[in-house]
């Protein structure tokens, strides 16, 4: 998958200017949880063991059912990145003069691919279909992002403001109020209740994760498509803000057509962030007042659980957005630059890559000379750099996996 559309040399230097740098180093921190980051805290607490770190290592795993931990929030804002970067990505396509049926073409084809790597993930070349998992985290973000962009090229914002709230109100009229007809008295809003788990369990052929749900399943898909939408507004916000203060985005104005056309009004690179900042605050007040009726639940992909989840992935953007590309206080990002540049190709290649056999023979010896109580630590820590080395020597080499 393409990182950021805004595309400069990947190694630095003058044109680094031209690229969304927040954008890979926020797609890169987010990855980071998933290429180890999450048991290095583990570990850390196990290695320093207090009540401070026993609530980070806690964070660093999924909530059982209702409720919020770090470790939720990953999935969905690796969904919100690849949101912002499709206005840039239209854009850009757009000014090549590429023909809108080959953008669409381009956005079906890269939809369905992603189902289909996610399927390979869980183990399509086994050949066993009857076990095989159909829903994936790759095909949840192919077909929610799919849809997204489909609905961003065919409408103006307001008509994308009212069909985001659409889905989310008629995906909680649905999931909240409609239970499962073999439901045998079960509450609503449980895997065996609700109507969400009751269509995976007829309808997703092969396995179902939890038996009862699937994290990933068929409607949890609606109100995913309003989490990809979120990070496409976001993503139009910065664009037009910074086609009319005339910063340097490559390819974000459309030929023949001064950049401040019809967007006049639009604040500065500051003022954009501080109206991100209070949209994350609004989506956050809502999210949790909706939580009461409809909890925020990252299982069943609730309406309230977009809200919090969209408050924080936009707050985070907003965060990277201002130190990096405002302030341009960029040094630091170097490491999070290149996770984020491969995010797809690290996700897959663990699967597949026995990166822990190489950091055990690179680094065992070295650990093992260690304090037995940090051994975990220090393990994972190599573990992490191994697969951060795999993805520099791919980036040092301009190698980036394109979906």
């Amino acid at each position: 998958m393409k990182g950021s559309e805004l595309e400069s040399s990947p190694k630095g230097g003058a044109e680094r200017g031209q690229r969304l740098v927040s954008l890979d180093a926020l797609r890169g921190f987010d990855m980071l949880f998933i290429m180890g980051g999450a048991g290095l805290i583990a570990s850390l607490a196990e290695w320093f063991p207090c009540d401070f770190t026993a609530v980070l290592a806690e964070q660093m795993e999924h909530v059982e059912w209702n409720g919020l931990r770090h470790h939720d929030t990953i999935f969905p804002l690796f969904l919100f990145i690849v949101g912002i970067s499709f206005p840039f990505s239209l854009a850009k396509q757009r000014g090549q003069g590429r023909s809108e049926w080959a953008i669409h073409q381009k956005v079906l084809v890269r939809g369905l691919l992603l189902v289909f790597l996610g399927m390979v993930y869980n183990g399509l070349l086994d050949f066993d279909f009857e076990n095989l998992r159909v829903a994936s985290v790759l095909g949840r973000i192919g077909l929610a992002w799919m849809f997204a962009a489909l609905i961003f090229m065919q409408t103006g914002w307001r008509v994308r403001a009212v069909i985001t709230s659409a889905l989310l109100v008629g995906y909680w009229l649905l999931a909240g109020f409609v239970p499962a007809p073999d439901a045998q008295g079960a509450d609503i809003l449980t895997a065996e209740g609700s109507i969400v788990g009751y269509i995976d369990r007829i309808l997703l052929p092969g396995r179902v994760l939890y038996g009862s749900i699937d994290p990933e399943g068929i409607l949890g898909t609606v109100p995913a498509i309003a989490t990809a939408l979120l990070g496409m507004f976001a993503g139009e916000w910065v664009k037009m803000g910074a086609e009319v203060s005339g910063e340097r985005l490559e390819n974000t104005a459309s030929p023949g057509k001064s950049p401040a056309s019809g967007h006049s009004s639009l604040p500065t690179a500051k003022g954009r962030v501080l109206w991100m900042l209070l949209a994350g605050i609004v989506m956050l007040a809502l999210g949790l007042l909706w939580g009461e009726v409809f909890p925020v639940n990252k299982k069943m992909w609730t309406s309230s659980f977009v809200l919090v989840v969209g408050a924080y992935s936009t707050l985070m953007f907003a965060l990277f957005y201002y130190i990096i590309d405002v302030l341009r206080w960029r040094r630091w990002t170097f490491f999070f630059t290149v996770i984020g540049m491969n995010s797809i190709t690290i996700y897959l290649a663990q699967r597949f890559v026995r990166f822990s056999y190489t950091s055990e023979k690179l680094f065992g010896g070295l650990v093992g000379l260690m304090p037995e109580d940090s051994c975990a630590f220090f393990s994972q820590a190599a573990y992490i750099a191994v697969c951060w080395l795999f993805l520099y020597v791919l980036y040092r080499h301009r190698i980036f996996l394109k979906v």
